[in-house]
């Protein structure tokens, strides 16, 4: 350790008490103040003035009075005690806050991994805080939030922002023709929804970010499609193409059952295939009510800022992962 830090490591227990003493110029007095002996004063005064290379307190009659050495020093070592104690107001302060529930609206796919991501990392830098979580279409996520009955809501495509709305984007990924994995275009390196105009269609109900992104799809091929099915999941929609039941339209699925075909599944199976527009994307993103600063939880306002300056990249290998495409024939993985 350095002579200065040695110094510093030697007074800065010592401060409290000298700042007291500072103030009483009288070491029984201190010593009562702070519940200590008056051995105990003299002997910190002792260390200190030896620490600092000169006396700081002198006889002056039946009492003491501080050396223009102390007196100098005095300003310093209450100011910074005053910043020390700033700092731990603010950790205690943030600590308290965190315990307030942060709620949030989100849609089903991103319960399985997006959200908890962003949980997860909050946690760690606040374990104190408490979330409450409600799943749903997106519609429903951005109508609780209008409501107030959530704080924060996560959807796909981003909400429009509006007078009392304000959204940000997260992240972007590619929507993928979902066919079974004997489909004559589960071999194909690109697709178009044309070229599923004459096959049943396993679809996301209305009121579902991925219905309004595949119905754009549709209205730009120039046909409505043959629904064949609605679901509330994509876990549900991928498992009835996985089982022949007609094709469908969804964000990477990664590593969800279905991907790899074995002995065991029988002959259920799903293979992506990029699609050949420039709509096949989705844009998942944040969006909140806005509020008066003074009125919003500080918790919100923690995960939020949290969410929107760290959750890109957070988020980014995970994009990455679940976009992999596994070759049908070999099965191996590659990036698209």
């Amino acid at each position: 350790m350095e002579p200065d830090h040695k110094q510093l490591a030697q007074l800065l227990p010592l401060l409290p008490l000298l700042a007291e003493l500072g103030r009483t110029e009288h070491v029984t007095e201190t010593a009562e103040l702070l519940g200590v002996p008056q051995s105990t004063v003299s002997r910190a005064l002792a260390r200190a003035s030896a620490a600092v290379g000169t006396e700081l307190l002198v006889r002056d009659g039946r009492g003491v009075r501080l050396t223009p050495a102390a007196r100098s020093l005095l300003p310093y070592i209450e100011r910074a005690l005053t910043e020390f104690q700033a700092g731990l107001d603010l950790v205690r302060n943030e600590s308290d806050i965190v315990r307030g529930k942060i709620s949030v609206s989100f849609q089903h796919t991103f319960g399985e991994s997006t959200l908890p991501l962003l949980i997860s990392a909050f946690r760690s830098r606040h374990p104190g805080a408490v979330f409450t979580l409600s799943q749903g279409a997106r519609d429903s996520c951005l109508a609780e939030l209008a409501a107030g009955g959530s704080d924060l809501a996560l959807t796909a495509p981003v909400a429009t922002p509006g007078r009392n709305l304000l959204s940000a984007p997260l992240y972007r990924e590619p929507l993928r023709l979902v066919v079974h994995h004997t489909h004559a275009l589960a071999g194909r390196a690109v697709a178009s929804v044309a070229d599923i105009r004459s096959e049943p269609f396993v679809a996301l109900g209305p009121g579902y970010g991925m219905r309004s992104l595949t119905d754009a799809l549709f209205r730009e091929a120039g046909y409505r499609p043959r629904i064949a099915f609605e679901s509330q999941d994509s876990h549900t929609v991928r498992g009835l193409v996985s089982a022949g039941l007609g094709a469908s339209i969804l964000p990477p699925g990664g590593d969800a059952p279905g991907r790899n075909v074995s002995a065991e599944t029988g002959n259920l199976g799903w293979v992506e295939v990029p699609l050949d527009s420039a709509l096949a994307f989705r844009e998942v993103g944040l969006s909140w009510r806005q509020r008066k600063a003074e009125v919003e939880p500080a918790a919100v306002r923690l995960f939020r800022d949290m969410v929107l300056t760290d959750g890109p990249e957070l988020l980014a290998g995970l994009v990455e992962r679940r976009s992999r495409l596994v070759n049908p024939v070999t099965r191996d993985p590659k990036l698209h």
